[in-house]
């Protein structure tokens, strides 16, 4: 049985749309490809969805930067890029549908491509030409891709013969002309009335011919070569985004440092760290003392990790300063290195939060290099910016007091990972990693708060950022049911360049009981502590709060991360049986 011209169209249309999306798809896949492959090719940073992921980023508010912290940790970056690739994606396939009924629908949809990504490419701090070179060969790709695939997405479209044009699919035979049938002769009918001539005409102009609906059998027989031709072409396009994307990829990596890495001996350091015996408590679950590189937090705002080869690294300082200082990686590591166990945390970190690590860092002295510039009266903040154009604002009062403010160069032993500023990173002791921690620094401009305002202090946090008095509670951690009977209570407390003095826990607002403190190599480490608890059956409410060498006591008043870090008492609700 024959379907009714409505359904054939309704199914007609259904299909077009269905190859119109996956037409656009394979427009965003190629661009995407295209993209990566011209930026490994011109050193740029990264893809149009890189810029545009930056751009977000740029302009998220604080709550929300939180929020993704807080839910996705390191993940964050990871789960941003996935949702521009899914935004990207339904975009592409509705103008891939639209294209279908006008090209100029499509080609306009790539163009609002387009002014995205350059925009995005072009507001980097660190933008030039090579950075716009991405975005404009994916939309010239894109382009190519939905101007070839989706005149194959269409039906196929017959119209019917007449006496001044010849449809070719009407052949008979090879070179047969095509005979209309023997039709009824017509029934005589009045004689029309005298009309003034037509004038004549060129062949083939005048008459306009009407789309004949063709029978089912007739439109299989053009449809199929129709849709066999578009599949093939977007397989033959899934294989150039795939190998452009591939090949892009390499030429990125192969720009990667872990060679130079590896290559890397550090000079014996002039001072050096020795811990003292009983650093770490003998409590399961507790976070060691030294967090290993790979466990150490990572909260920055680069979605692709700069990497800086060494040989080419350099560290300018200027502004206020009587001598500008230009420094090479071979002139700091002739520096006298110094070799410290700081504590590093992060201003999103929530009470009781993962955002903090200690690790022995290896590096050069920043006051000293300071000093050697010579700080002019009134400077009052180093301007610190990164490789890839972040900037940080550092007291220099605090750089200055004594403190080992660090240019670190080593982690742990080994070369900074690349996650963590390789070659070279600030490391000032006291202060939350957003005024204190630039990784890739390559610029220090001495210069004021009034004048200047460093990335995040822009978005409303505050510009002079000291580490608020603060403790965890790692064990128990509420998961799993716990036995009556003696149970540790155990965490790690900091109060950076201050020094914790004592912890104390109580369990459903009771009594305050002081924990036993771990030792400690100095004040600018976090510090463990253990309460033996009776843990009775039944649910209880565990709270912990520190105290710090100058007497302060972490406060019970709860704030938020923003706009200097949050504040109040762990908890941790367990169950005992």
């Amino acid at each position: 049985m024959k379907r009714s011209g409505v359904g054939r169209r309704g199914d007609r249309d259904r299909g077009r749309a269905g190859r119109g999306a996956i037409a656009g798809l394979l427009a965003a896949a190629t661009a995407l490809g295209v993209g990566q492959f011209v930026a490994g090719l011109t050193g740029a940073n990264g893809s149009p969805v890189v810029a545009v992921g930056q751009l977000q980023i740029d302009f998220t508010p604080p709550w929300l930067k939180n929020f993704a912290i807080s839910e996705f940790g390191s993940d964050d970056k990871l789960v941003l890029v996935s949702g521009i690739l899914v935004v990207l994606g339904i975009f592409a396939a509705v103008i891939g549908a639209a294209a279908t009924r006008r090209l100029w629908y499509g080609m306009a949809g790539l163009a609002v491509f387009a002014i995205v990504g350059l925009t995005a490419a072009a507001t980097r701090p660190t933008a030039n030409v090579a950075s716009l070179l991405p975005t404009l060969a994916a939309t010239a790709a894109a382009a190519a891709v939905m101007y070839f695939l989706i005149p194959l997405a269409r039906p196929a479209v017959r119209r019917g013969p007449s006496t001044w044009t010849k449809a070719p699919w009407l052949d008979t035979g090879a070179g047969a002309p095509w005979e209309a049938p023997d039709l009824p002769a017509a029934p005589d009918l009045p004689a029309a009335p005298d009309l003034p001539a037509a004038p004549d005409l060129p062949t083939g102009v005048g008459r306009v011919e009407e789309p004949v609906e063709p029978d089912e059998d007739t439109e299989l027989d053009t449809a199929e070569p129709r849709r066999r031709s578009f599949l093939k072409a977007s397989a033959a396009t899934v294989g150039i985004a795939a190998a452009t994307g591939l090949v892009g990829r390499v030429l990125v990596e192969r720009s990667s440092v872990a060679t130079a890495q590896k290559a890397l001996r550090f000079p014996k350091p002039s001072v050096t760290e020795t811990l003292p015996p009983g650093v770490n408590l003998n409590v399961p679950g507790i976070s060691p003392f030294v967090t290993s590189n790979a466990n150490f937090y990572r909260v920055d705002t680069a979605i692709v990790l700069p990497q800086v080869d060494p040989g080419s690294w350099q560290l300018r300082i200027h502004g206020m300063v009587n001598r500008e200082l230009t420094l090479s990686f071979d002139d700091l590591l002739k520096r006298p290195l110094i070799e410290d166990y700081v504590t590093l945390c992060c201003v999103s970190d929530p009470v009781g939060g993962p955002y903090i690590g200690n690790a022995l860092w290896l590096g050069a002295s920043l006051a000293s290099v300071l000093r050697e510039a010579g700080i002019q009266a009134g400077a009052d903040q180093l301007m610190c910016t990164s490789v890839d154009g972040f900037t940080s604002g550092t007291p220099v009062q605090t750089v200055m007091d004594g403190r080992d403010a660090l240019l670190a160069v080593a982690m742990n032993g080994t070369a900074l990972p690349v996650a963590h500023g390789f070659p070279a990173r600030m490391v000032v002791p006291g202060l939350y990693g957003y005024v204190s921690a630039t990784k890739w620094v390559t610029d220090i401009n001495v210069t004021t708060f009034a004048n200047n305002y460093a990335y995040w202090a822009q978005r409303g946090w505050s510009q002079q950022a000291p580490i608020k008095t603060e403790c965890r509670i790692d064990v128990p951690t509420g998961a799993n049911q716990l036995s009556a009977g003696r149970t540790a209570i155990a965490g790690v407390a900091w109060a950076q360049h201050k020094g914790i003095d004592a912890v104390h826990v109580r369990v459903d607002r009771g009594p305050w009981n002081q924990a036993t403190l771990a030792a400690v190599p100095g004040i600018d480490t976090w510090r463990q502590w253990v309460w033996e608890w009776d843990a009775p059956q039944g649910n209880h409410m565990i709270e912990a709060r520190a105290t710090d060498a100058t007497g302060y006591t972490q406060t019970t008043l709860v704030e938020p991360p923003e706009p200097n870090g949050a504040s109040g008492y762990p908890m941790v609700s367990v169950a005992v049986a």
